[in-house]
């Protein structure tokens, strides 16, 4: 069975949407030819990048999904190649499908996750794009 190994530790970067992973984890991709991804302490992520007016109906960007977030912001961040030359090449669906099991395995709801993984399908080139830029840490306004 797919799982994580450590619950979520982060800490917010101060002023900014970004926080930092305080405590790396792994997750178990119970799938043929199974893997293990590891997201390492001190990757920084922005979890869900859900739009403010989104938040009463999906949640807060660090919500019940934050782990399965931080996990696919590393590996679109991974797959953008800034994790070094050891990284896995995978293509932005798989990602995409990790995210989505992920959610099963935080026991998101069946219709938070179906609406969440629809839209990085949608949308999420954008942000596979955006993990190729460094990160502003700039305090936001």
């Amino acid at each position: 069975m797919s799982s994580f190994t450590a619950p979520l530790e982060v800490r917010q970067i101060p002023r900014t949407k970004y926080w930092i992973v305080m405590r790396g984890f792994d997750f178990y991709v119970d799938k043929p030819g199974g893997e293990t991804i590891h997201v390492p302490e001190g990757f920084i992520t922005d979890f869900a990048s859900i739009p403010r007016f989104a938040w009463p109906i999906i949640g807060h960007p660090a919500g019940e999904y934050a782990q399965a977030a931080a996990l696919h912001d590393w590996l679109y961040s991974e797959n953008a190649g800034e994790q070094g030359d050891t990284y896995i090449k995978r293509p932005r669906d798989v990602c995409d499908d990790i995210f989505l099991l992920a959610m099963i395995v935080l026991f998101v709801k069946w219709w938070k996750r179906s609406v969440m993984h629809r839209i990085v399908k949608w949308f999420g080139n954008g942000g596979w794009g955006d993990n190729r830029k460094p990160i502003d840490l700039t305090p936001e306004g």
